[in-house]
C-alpha cells in the first residue's frame, strides 16, 4: 500500500511541472490571411503569436492589424509566443499612450464580448471597441 502512495505521489509532482514565467512582449500585430499572426518588435524582431481558442480568434481579426499591443505569456520557442488565456485580459492594445481592453459590442443589442463574430443575440457582426479597463 505505502508502495503505490509513494507511486502517486511521484506521479502528481512529475505531471505537475510549473508553467514558465509570463513575460510582457510589446510590438506591432502584423495579421495576414494565410499567415500565422505575428508581432513585431521595436529593434524589428517578428514573433509568431499563439493562444486559446478564443485568443486565437482575436488574433486572426484583421482590423487589429497595424496595432501596437501588449501580450502577456511566454515563449514557447525562440520565435514563438503562446498568450496566456482569454480570461485573464493578457492582449492589450495601445491608443493615446494608454493600453485598452479590446472588445466587441453590438449596439442593437447593446451586447459586449470578448471576441469577434457575430452578436449572439441578432447575428449581426459586432464592431471592435477598445475600451479603457479602468471604467465600470
Amino acid at each position: 500500500m505505502r508502495v503505490c502512495l509513494c507511486i502517486l505521489a511521484l506521479a502528481i509532482s512529475l505531471g505537475a511541472a510549473p508553467s514558465p514565467p509570463a513575460e510582457t512582449l510589446r510590438g506591432r500585430l502584423v495579421i495576414a490571411a494565410g499567415h500565422t499572426p505575428a508581432l513585431v518588435t521595436a529593434d524589428g524582431t517578428e514573433v509568431k503569436l499563439d493562444g486559446d481558442p478564443d485568443t486565437r480568434k482575436i488574433l486572426d481579426d484583421p482590423r487589429l492589424s497595424g496595432f501596437e499591443v501588449d501580450a502577456r505569456g511566454h515563449y514557447t520557442s525562440s520565435d514563438r509566443f503562446a498568450i496566456d488565456p482569454i480570461h485573464t485580459r493578457a492582449i492589450l492594445a495601445h491608443r493615446d499612450g494608454k493600453l485598452m481592453l479590446i472588445t466587441y459590442f453590438c449596439e442593437l443589442c447593446n451586447i459586449r464580448a470578448w471576441t469577434p463574430g457575430p452578436c449572439a443575440c441578432c447575428q449581426r457582426e459586432t464592431t471592435l471597441e477598445l475600451r479603457d479597463p479602468d471604467e465600470k
